[in-house]
C-alpha cells in the first residue's frame, strides 16, 4: 500500500496547489500575499478584500481537501477496503501540504486551517461541531483568529484519538497508530505555521480580527 500512499499525497498536492484567495484576488488585481498578513489563506483574504472573498477562499480551501479525499476513496476502494480510511487521510494530507507550500508560489501558501477543516468533514464528521464551537467561543471572547485555529489543530487531534480508541473510525486495529502519526502531522503543521502568531499572542502584540478597516495597505 505504499504506492497508493504516495499517489494520495500527489494527488493532495496537487488540488492543494490550487490557492483560492490568492487566485480570487489576482481576478480582482490584487496579490493576496501583499497585503495584511501575507498569508494566501481565507482570514487574510477575507480582511482584505470582504466577507464574499473570505467565504469563496474558505469553501474553496475546504473543497480541495474533501475532493482530494473522494478521488482517493474511488480509486482504492476496492483494491484496499480495509486501507481506504487510511489512503483518504494521506490524500487530505497531500492537500494541506499543497496548500501551505505550493511549488509554483515558491512554497509561499496559506496555513492549512481551512483545509484542515474539510479533511475533518470527510474523514469524520462528528469530529467537527467541538471544533467548531471552540473556534466560535475563543474568537467571539479573545478576537484572535491565531488562538482559535491553535486550539482547534489541538482539539482535532485529541478528538481523533479519542474516536479512534473508541472503534468509531473506522479503521482497522493495525492501522490505528499510522493514524494517529498522520493525524498529529496535520496538528504539528498547522501549530508551526502558527509560529510567528504564538509569538505574537506570548508578547501581546497579535492582531485582533476586525473586519472594520480593510488592511489593504498594512504588510505584517
Amino acid at each position: 500500500m505504499l504506492a497508493a500512499r504516495i499517489i494520495c499525497i500527489a494527488i493532495g498536492y496537487l488540488l492543494g496547489m490550487f490557492q483560492t484567495g490568492y487566485i480570487y484576488g489576482k481576478l480582482h488585481h490584487v496579490d493576496i500575499r501583499q497585503h495584511g498578513s501575507g498569508n494566501a489563506g481565507a482570514t487574510n483574504t477575507l480582511r482584505t478584500l470582504g466577507w464574499k472573498a473570505g467565504l469563496v477562499t474558505f469553501l474553496g480551501d475546504l473543497g480541495k481537501a474533501m475532493l482530494a479525499m473522494l478521488i482517493g476513496w474511488l480509486l482504492f476502494r476496492e483494491k484496499y477496503p480495509d486501507g481506504v480510511k487510511l489512503l483518504e487521510m494521506y490524500a487530505g494530507f497531500g492537500a494541506v501540504l499543497g496548500h501551505n507550500f505550493p511549488v509554483y508560489l515558491r512554497f509561499k501558501g496559506g496555513k492549512g486551517i481551512a483545509c484542515t477543516a474539510g479533511f475533518i468533514l470527510a474523514f469524520y464528521p462528528p469530529m467537527a461541531p467541538l471544533c467548531l464551537l471552540l473556534f466560535i467561543v475563543v474568537v467571539a471572547t479573545t478576537k484572535y483568529v491565531s488562538l482559535g485555529s491553535i486550539l482547534v489543530m489541538a482539539c482535532y487531534f485529541a478528538e481523533l484519538v479519542a474516536f479512534g480508541q473508541l472503534g468509531h473510525l473506522d479503521v482497522k486495529p493495525q492501522l490505528l497508530p499510522e493514524t494517529y502519526v498522520v493525524g498529529a502531522l496535520f496538528s504539528l503543521m498547522g501549530i508551526w505555521r502558527h509560529r510567528e502568531n504564538i509569538k505574537r499572542l506570548l508578547s501581546g502584540t497579535e492582531n485582533k480580527f476586525s473586519m472594520g478597516k480593510s488592511s489593504k495597505t498594512e504588510k505584517k
